[in-house]
């Protein structure tokens, strides 16, 4: 007989059931629908909420709070639109197109916002600049006046959530911005310098039509985060969809409304898509490969100075600042307290889970759809739709995930009261099991752009070569294409790895009792008002945040050294 281990074990795996069945419906198959099935049973739990009856929950919401959730959410929404594209899209026009003395620095400088989240931004913010702040101190200092003699802009309000969601989010449209002034074509411009158009002209008229697509998409990013913000919204005494579900869960303890309630952020979300694909219809967008540097246009004089300002002033506020901040309040606070360690101990604990968990179920899942070559349809539907938990905001994954878990919480607690006449009790819900997998619904798509990115890369002669060589579907992944993909696949780790240590909301539904992160411990010190002690777990945050950035930047040089050289991408 033939000795089974499990690199071998592939070539069993390759073989359609049998009975008849379908050849497409293979182990691997069957493997892959069972994993994204799993993922889907949140958003399927929040959608099918709807048809509960919950009149009385909603007459008094809507009597109460629910057209102020609905007002703020879209007022924070257009807000947060139209600051992230002319920040975004203006920034990276004068990086990609334009030259003048330190653009290769603000290039990836720009980015640097991304390490923070907009939740630590809030907590620096305010310390600075509230009545016993730093800015105000100076301030009276410089003027004479005292304390009540002059008026200043409360920070804690609408509007100071939608700014500082803008010095956060507008990398979304920055990234994508650029890449796409970087594809288009230099005939383009150059025909609309001969008719007579200038840098502004060009801009406005050529290059921004065309690089719609990427503009929209980086917008489209920053506007599901801007729905999934909750530590900014809740601090700032901001009512939107985010905290009215969270009041909701708590203090009504009415978890079929709270579902409802996401169910209608869910379809808002999916409402944005939609639209966004609309509006498109026929329009195509062709790439005509990357711009030389040689085209760019030379500023000096006051519009340098005026280029380094558009440019230096979303660095120094997004990033710069606050990261001082932070920095004097840790200094400040003398001592980084006795659970600091615990709490990042913690912190590191679940992203690493998570990360290990989300790239091995996304190699398994994108190489079942790998191994079916066409890929069924309804088997590349499912893959998308399980990473759909990208787009939900945190506590709307929260309530999908605690519906579930407490049904099956029901059945196994009875089932232990019967066989093994122990008490009744919670088995996963309360657990790091169904953090870990809250986490996994969520941020799973993260992982599976970066391990298919990796994966397309290796052409199909090799999984060829390797099968002539009498390897199956394991020995193959195993020996030929994880080797190959491990660029890739820390790469998606981290980012994972980061997006864990940064979510807030869902960590605050579904963490275990007496178990905190240094996100969660930063809320709760903040809500205190004991800003000072926030400083610390706050520029941790910050401070690993900035690994990936790193990693983002270095991806999109190399990856416009290989366009600029002619090589293929």
């Amino acid at each position: 007989m033939e000795k089974l281990t499990w690199l071998n074990l592939g070539k069993r795996l390759d073989h359609p059931l049998k009975g008849g069945w379908p050849r497409w419906l293979s182990s691997w198959t069957l493997l892959t629908l069972a994993l994204t099935g799993l993922l889907l049973i949140p958003t399927l739990t929040v959608l099918l909420s709807l048809f509960a009856d919950e009149r009385q929950v909603w007459e008094h919401l809507a009597d109460t709070v629910l057209g102020l959730y609905v007002r703020n959410s879209l007022v924070m929404m257009a807000g947060v639109a139209v600051g992230v594209i002319l920040v975004g899209s203006g920034t990276a026009w004068l990086v990609t197109m334009c030259q003048f003395w330190g653009r290769a620095w603000l290039e990836w400088m720009l980015v640097l916002p991304l390490a923070a989240p907009t939740y630590v931004l809030a907590y620096a913010y305010t310390d600075f600049l509230q009545v016993t702040g730093g800015f105000q101190i100076w301030l009276r200092r410089v003027t004479g006046w005292g304390i009540g003699d002059y008026w200043f802009p409360n920070i804690r309000s609408l509007w100071g959530a939608i700014l500082l969601l803008i010095l956060t989010l507008y990398p979304y449209v920055y990234l994508s911005a650029r890449l796409a002034f970087q594809e288009q074509s230099v005939a383009c411009l150059e025909v609309s310098r001969s008719l007579g158009y200038g840098p502004w002209a060009s801009f406005r008229k050529v290059a921004l039509p065309l690089a719609r697509p990427g503009i929209v998409a980086g917008c489209l990013l920053a506007l599901m985060e801007t729905l999934n913000d909750f530590g900014t919204v809740s601090y700032f005494g901001v009512d939107t969809f985010t905290t009215g579900i969270y009041r909701t869960w708590t203090a009504l303890g009415n978890p079929v409304a709270a579902a409802q309630l996401s169910a209608l952020l869910l379809l808002l979300v999916l409402l944005l898509m939609a639209v966004e694909q609309f509006s498109r219809r026929r329009a195509r967008y062709y790439r005509q490969g990357f711009k030389p540097t040689s085209t760019r246009y030379r500023l000096q004089g006051i519009r340098a100075v005026g280029a380094w300002l558009a440019c230096g002033i979303p660095i120094g506020l997004g990033f710069v600042v606050p990261a001082l901040i932070l920095l004097n309040m840790t200094l400040r606070q003398g001592e980084l307290g006795r659970r600091f360690w615990s709490y990042a101990q913690n912190s590191f604990l679940l992203s690493t889970i998570t990360a290990v968990i989300a790239v091995s179920v996304s190699v398994v899942v994108l190489y079942g759809l790998r191994l079916q070559g066409g890929s069924p349809w309804g088997l590349r539907l499912a893959v998308q739709l399980s990473s759909l938990g990208y787009a939900l905001p945190g506590v709307v994954i929260a309530v999908g995930v605690l519906i579930p878990l407490g049904w099956l919480d029901q059945l196994l607690s009875y089932l232990r009261q019967v066989v093994l006449q122990q008490p009744p009790g919670l088995v996963i819900g309360g657990t790091l099991t169904a953090l870990v997998f809250g986490y996994l619904v969520r941020f799973l798509a993260v992982s599976l752009a970066t391990v298919e990115a990796t994966l397309l890369r290796i052409p199909p002669s090799l999984d060829e070569a390797a099968r002539s060589l009498g390897q199956g579907s394991l020995g193959t992944l195993w020996r030929v294409h994880l080797p190959l993909m491990s660029g890739g696949i820390l790469g998606a780790m981290l980012l994972v790895f980061v997006d864990v240590m940064k979510e807030l909301p869902a960590t605050m539904v579904l963490r275990p009792f007496n178990f905190d992160t240094l996100a969660v411990q930063t809320y709760r010190l903040a809500a205190d008002e004991r800003l000072a002690e926030a400083g610390a777990p706050a520029l941790a945050i910050v401070l690993v945040g900035i690994l990936p950035v790193i990693l983002l930047n270095s991806q999109m040089a190399r990856q416009r050294n290989l366009g600029s050289s002619g090589d293929p991408l």
